[in-house]
Parts: C-alpha cells; structure tokens; sequence
C-alpha cells in the first residue's frame, strides 16, 4: 500500500493523505540552523546543537504520536481546523505534503479555503522561514482568523523536560506589536543572566491579538487539538511569565472569491555580542536600562523576509543550490527507483546525516547523542563528493579528539567539537576509521596538504601533531593492540556496540558501552581484523606518497600478517567468525547454537580481498563460501539478518546484543548498515546480479508498495529492518540518521554502477547484473566531467572493457583529465 508518490521533476516525495502508517519527516536546513518536520508540521527547531541550543519544544513518546509543532488554526466564522492536519484532525477536502531538498510545503483545504505553508532555512540564516498562503476557493467572500503557534523551548532541551522547580519560573518573553516588520515574539529566557542568544518568532504583518503563554492560548486541562483562543476566535494577549513561553499570533483575513493572501512567518535565533546585548534606555519611551533586548539584529533578520518577494527569492536560491549540489553524479538507467534513490535521495539523506551524525530524528531526541567518531568518518564517504571543503573541516573536527595513543572519544558534541565524556572511548575499530575518511576526501580532491595539517590530540594544542601523524598512531593502535590469536581486541565494542565481550553486567540499567567491569586482553574482534586488512592499504598509499618506503613496507607487513591470522584463527568452515570472548571461546561459529554466523565479518573481509583466491580444485574460494552462507542463512525479502539464530536468553559474556527481542536491532535484526559491506563483496566477487537483489531488498524506493509493512518513509533508508525471527518481519525502526545511507550510496555508485574516484583517477569497474542492460552516469570529479556509458551483458563475473575518449584502454583506470574538460568513457561488459 502506498500513502503517496515521487515527483521525480520536483525532487520531492508527496504525502496524499495524513494516515501515514508513522510520522514521515524531512529535514530543513544545512548549515547551522535545523529544523526536523514531520508531514503534518510536528517535530522542533535548533541552532547548532539540538540539546543545548534547541528553539522550540517537542515532546517524544507522546499520545498521540507527533504532537507537537509549529501549527497554524484556521477559525472560518466558527469552523475550527488545522491544515496539517494535526492537532485539531478536522476532516480536509484535500491534503498534501511534499518533502523536497531542504523544504517541506504542506497544504490543507477545508470549507472552501486553501491554506499553503511553505517551510525552509534560507541558506546563510539562522531561521525558519513560514510562508503561509491563504487562498478562498468557493463563490463567497471569507473573513477568517489565522492563529500561529509555536512553544519555546527553554534551550537546554534536557533539562527543559527535567528541572521544573527552575524552568517554570523563569520563562520571559518581549512583544513588538508594532514593529518595522510587522509583529514579533521575542523569547528572552536566562537572556538577562549568562546568555547572548534569544529567538524571535515574527510575521510581516501587524497582528490583530497575540499570546506567549501557553495555558492562556490552550486553556486549562485541554489539549492543543482544543486549543481555547483559536475556537473563541480572539487572542488574549497573555504575556508570559514564568510556566510555559508560547509565541501565536492572530491574523483576521478577508478574501474575495479565488483571492490569495500570503503572509511570511519568521522563526530565528539571534545572538548579541555582550557589549551590545541591551537596547539603550530611554525615558521618554520607558525603557529602562539593560531590561530590553536589542532587537537590531532581529529586525535585520526580519527585515530580509518582509515580503513575499524576497522569500521567494531566497526560497529560490535554495532550489538552485541543491540542484547544483546533486549534479555531481548522476544516472540515467530506465529504472526510476534506481535512478531516484541514486540522483536524489541517497544523496540528500547522506548530507541530513553530515548535518546531524546520529543525534537528533524522531527516533533520536538530540539529547543523548553528540557527533559519533566512526559514524562522522563513514558519513563522509557518501558527502565528501557533496561539499569536500565542510568535509575538510569535519575530519579536523573529528581528528582534534583523537587521543595520543591512537584510541579516540567514542563522540563528540558538535557545539563545542570536544569529546563526549560521558561516552568515554574504548571502542577499539574507531581509529581506523579515520584513515578511510581521510583517504575518501584525498581521492576526491587530490588535496594531499591536509595530512600537513597540525591537529591537536584531545583537542590540546599543546599535543599537535600532522594529521599524517594522527593517521599512524590509528594504524599502531591496531597493531599494538592485539590478543592470543594475533587479531585486534575489541575493547569495548567494534562497530557493533551491542557486542560488549568485557563488559559482563547484571545491574539493570547499567551502559553497557561505558561500563567495563573486565579487562585481560584475550577478547578479539574478526572484524576489525577485516577492517585494518581493508583500510590499511590506504595508509600503506600514503605513506608511499610521502616518500615513506620504510614505513609503508612495514604496514604492508602487517596487513599480510593479519589477513593470514583472520584465515588460521578467524575462519570456521563455511564462513568467518566474529570474534573470540572473554574467556577466549568462539563467537559466530557453527558449535553453537544461536548466534552461529554473523553478517559483519564476511562482507568485510571479502571487500578486503581475503579468501578470494580460487582453489587449485577449481572449488568455490573461501570469499564465495562466507557470503553464499550469508545468503542462505542471513537472506530475507527484507534484507540480510545480523546475525543466525537470534539469541533467545541473555548471554552475560555477550552483553546487550542478547536483551533484544530475537529479530530486532543487532540480535538478528536487520541491521540496513551492513547490508551494503556484503553488496560490495559481491561486486568484489563479480556477483553483479545477486548484489543488485540485495541492494533492492532494503533500499527504500523499492519498498514503497509495501509501506503499510515498513512503515517508514519510502525515500530514505532506516537502520534497522525487523529480521525473520520477528513478530514484525519488515516494518523498519530508526529511519534518515543511519551509516546506511553514506554505505548504500558508496555501494550503488562506486561498485554496482561501478564509478569511484583513486587517487589517480576514476576506477571503472561496474557489476551489476542483467536487471540493468545498459546506463549512463555522469560524474564530476576534480573539475572535469565524466559521461560513462555502460552497455551490460548482465554475465557473471565479466568485467568491462574501456574506450575512452575513442581509446581502448587496458584495465579499469580513467586518469583525472584537466578542470573543465569532458571527457566520454564507453564501457562493454
């Protein structure tokens, strides 16, 4: 069942009815304003960091699910009705949300009025921008009152929802009936203490009422569905002091039949400098010094929105930017799923989660969580092609609290680009992926001057070193850190945190990633084998190009050493172990009765070329061996399970990998993540065909016909997908901020379709099957364009042949060509 459609021409998914089986959202902004909004106008507002700087409230875990937004309530002489929809729920003659790049447009029709909001941060500003249109359809004049609605947040959104005895007494808000711009709301909460920053929530018109306390505005013991001031159809200019600051304005509208009235709404963040924090007294106004804000900047903002002609122009601007952003690759295959997720969905989700990391969905309230160090250096792979300068920055960022043994703080928070300590570090597959993000943006830019680059170690300047330095002491770290088996150990968790082999907890409520009761250097991680056997020839190749021949001939060493310890120690007959646990016993093996093969290790090591030699018997290699047992025993119609059997009682030695239910998240979830690591072994493998088949399996534009069983939306992929043991088999969890999105993107351009940037050049190299006969991509690399033309037999194991520029080439390897240039590659599988 499907609950709308893709514009393709758009770029937009439109929602036709507000019966979505769970909340489905889009996100605005790209710089440093952000906003989340679901498809009936729930969902908040933040400056930066969604916990310490958040605009407007939201409550998760809420009855009804997504209460809670920016709303705006129609009174139409008695009839009352919100046009998104919630949270009045009035029956609408017509909805419709369209989620496109960076803005949400959702219109309700009620009683022969139309009402359209536009939604979206203009580029270069720190606010929300609310175009709302009122359009009269029916034969006969309307007077109708247009109530706005939005609940501050007293910044700190976890102890907003915590410290009471505080919060309710300190909520302040200034009103500008009458301003240059129109009227305006300003929240002023702890402004007059240890604060620079206010927001301001204003309209392009002088309003007839307004409100800014929310029990005054709703009315006692009712919900906002019954919110009062919008059914008695008159504001009641409460002011705010202390409970819960609002900001609702009132605007009384006439129109004439087929009249269309637009009004702009501004919602922004506002900081002063501390010497210019206070507007000057003045008596003979009664202003009192250092009592009210200055509004200058406000004013400017507000002043840059004041008509619906600069809004459009800003709004337009915005369209031209992502249009600019998505021309960087793109394909043309006959099959719109394929080429919508490619050209831009994928693409538009791998930026929201460069934007967020893994902190702040509706599945992440942004309080919890900072910038994840292994999940910022994934992320980059599916942006650097995006923005490489931001993606320049953030390896800085996440370089800066790398620790001077190599090991680095788990997260970080994006306000202040510090370490998380309440998360720690000990998550021993972090430093290696920082060689991958730094070698993915090297590739892409040919900017080798940023392993020059001094980087402090935890963010002390004192500690800098190059970032070539932070790079070795990542790779030492996993060679100085090995256990019995000649394999690195797993500290407390690899990438999959649930695995916690020292953590061994029976307090409830205890972390499970910050918490390790033992310690013996014995448990061990196939996987992070598989990973340094992987990334560390990128090391190897810098090094090499810094002139290090020592140094890279020595790491090649290692790469050798641990690629033959994961075959003597990590392979277990018809696939690859995960590990080995505290006590030095076999995870993932076929001895056991649960938990027997997991899905991690086998993509990754096939991706890392170990065991793809074929025997002398002419047999299937050790690499065709661990993924044909990845796919009859982790296949599903919905994806590839973590891992087989799901554990059905708590393992200690294991921890909280086992307190899931058997089929959800990582104890035989299907974790999307990881899913594309066997994609790619596939191609790797020459399984063009079977690849493919997974890669539809989870990638949402696939499933839309099936929504009524994933739920979520069918535009953006979801961590998590309930495994085959589940109750739920298919309804996915956690969507938009997930390592799916910059992995699946890595997977279907640069290995299905088969076009990746080296250091040198464009690797050529697609495999992916016969359902795609023939297509062209484009892609820009380092200022030139490349038009590749693949003509696809679909025959297994076949590799192309290249004709570039009119020239047969030998192998796979298209050298950059000069910026500016165009150059047409043929490709013949």
């Amino acid at each position: 069942m499907r609950y709308g459609h893709f514009d393709d021409e758009a770029r937009e998914y439109v929602i036709t009815t507000p019966h979505t089986p769970y909340p489905w959202i889009n996100y605005l902004g790209s710089e440093e304003f952000f906003s989340l909004i679901s498809h009936q106008a729930g969902g908040y507002s933040f400056y930066r960091d969604a916990k310490m700087r958040r605009l407007t409230r939201y409550r998760y875990n809420n009855i009804p699910t997504d209460a809670g937004g920016r709303y705006f309530y129609i009174n139409d002489g008695g009839d009352v009705w919100t046009p998104s929809w919630m949270p009045i729920k009035a029956d609408l003659d017509h909805f419709e949300t369209r989620h496109g790049m960076g803005y949400t447009q959702i219109t309700g029709e009620r009683g022969g009025l139309s009402v359209q909001t536009l939604f979206f941060v203009p580029l270069g500003e720190t606010a929300e921008i609310q175009k709302v249109t009122l359009t009269n359809t029916s034969d006969a004049a309307k007077s109708v009152k247009l109530f706005s609605f939005a609940e501050f947040c007293l910044w700190n959104a976890q102890d907003d929802q915590t410290n009471y005895q505080r919060n309710l007494n300190i909520g302040e808000v200034e009103i500008e009936e009458s301003g240059p711009h129109g009227t305006a709301i300003y929240h002023k909460t702890e402004y007059r203490e240890r604060r620079n920053h206010y927001a301001v929530y204003g309209v392009n018109a002088t309003a007839a009422g307004f409100d800014t306390d929310r029990d005054s505005f709703v009315g006692a013991y009712n919900s906002l569905a019954e919110a009062a001031v919008p059914f008695a159809g008159e504001s009641s200019n409460s002011v705010a002091s202390g409970w819960y600051p609002i900001a609702s304005h009132n605007l009384e509208v006439t129109l004439e039949p087929g009249e269309s009235k637009t009004f702009v709404f501004v919602l922004g963040y506002v900081e002063n400098p501390d010497e210019e924090k206070w507007a000057p007294a003045d008596e003979a106004a009664g202003i009192a010094a250092l009592q009210v804000i200055n509004k200058d900047r406000a004013h400017a903002l507000l002043s840059r929105f004041a008509t619906t002609e600069q809004t459009d122009a800003a709004f337009e601007a915005l369209r031209v930017h992502w249009t600019t952003l998505l021309s960087g690759y793109a394909v043309t295959s006959g099959d719109d799923k394929l080429d919508r997720m490619v050209n831009v969905w994928n693409q538009y989700q791998c930026m929201v989660t460069f934007n967020m990391s893994r902190s702040a969905s509706y599945f992440e309230t942004g309080i919890g969580r900072g910038m994840g160090f292994r999940d910022s250096n994934q992320d980059l792979l599916g942006f650097v092609h995006l923005i490489p300068e931001r993606a320049r920055e953030r390896i800085i960022d996440i370089a800066s609290t790398q620790f001077p043994d190599g090991s680095a703080y788990h997260q970080y928070q994006p306000l202040t680009k510090r370490g998380n300590n309440d998360i720690g570090s000990g998550f021993n597959d972090d430093p290696l992926w920082l060689i991958l993000g730094v070698a993915g943006y090297i590739k892409e830019t040919g900017d080798f001057s940023i392993l020059d680059e001094q980087v402090p170690f935890d963010n002390d300047e004192s500690l800098s070193e190059s970032l070539f330095e932070h790079l070795t002491r990542s790779f030492d770290f996993t060679v100085n850190n090995r256990g019995p088996h000649g394999l690195p150990l797993i500290g407390r968790a690899d990438w999959n945190d649930c695995l916690n082999l020292n953590c061994f907890s029976t307090t409830p409520g205890e972390s499970f990633q910050t918490t390790e009761n033992q310690s013996g250097g014995v448990a061990e991680s196939v996987f992070i084998a598989a990973m340094f056997a992987f990334i560390g020839p990128e090391y190897v190749a810098l090094a090499e190009r810094r002139g290090l021949d020592d140094v890279a001939a020595k790491a090649r060493q290692a790469i050798a050493d641990m690629k033959q310890a994961v075959l003597d120690h990590g392979w277990d007959g018809e696939w690859f172990l995960r590990a080995y646990d505290f006590y030095g016993n076999k995870i993932g093996t076929d001895e056991t009765a649960e938990g027997k093969i997991w899905i991690e290790p086998q993509g990754f090591a096939v991706m890392a070329g170990i065991g793809t030699e074929k025997p002398a018997d002419g047999g299937p290699s050790i690499a065709e061996r661990a993924l044909d047992s990845v796919g009859e025993m982790l296949g599903t119609d919905h994806g590839l399970v973590l891992q087989y059997p799901a554990y059905t009682s708590y393992q200690i030695e294991m921890g909280e990998v086992s307190t899931y239910p058997p089929g959800y998240k990582e104890n035989g979830g299907i974790f999307c993540h990881n899913n594309p690591w066997v994609i790619i072994g596939e191609t790797v493998l020459g399984r063009g065909e079977r690849a493919f088949d997974y890669y539809k399996r989870i990638t949402p534009a696939y499933r839309e016909d099936i929504s009524d069983v994933h739920r979520l939306e069918p535009y953006v992929y979801a961590q998590m997908i309930a495994g085959k043991e589940a109750v739920r088999h298919g309804e996915a969890k956690n969507s938009w901020l997930t390592g799916t999105a910059a992995w699946n993107f890595v997977a279907v351009s640069q290995y299905l379709l088969g076009v990746r940037p080296d250091y040198d050049g464009l690797v050529v190299d697609p495999q992916i099957g016969p359902d795609v006969p023939s297509y062209t991509v484009t892609r820009t690399a380092r200022g030139a364009t490349y038009e590749i033309s693949v003509t696809n037999s679909g025959t297994q194991g076949a590799r192309g042949a290249l004709t570039v520029d009119g020239v047969a080439i030998e192998g796979n390897h298209v050298p950059y060509a000069p910026a500016g240039a165009t150059v047409q590659v043929s490709v013949v599988l």
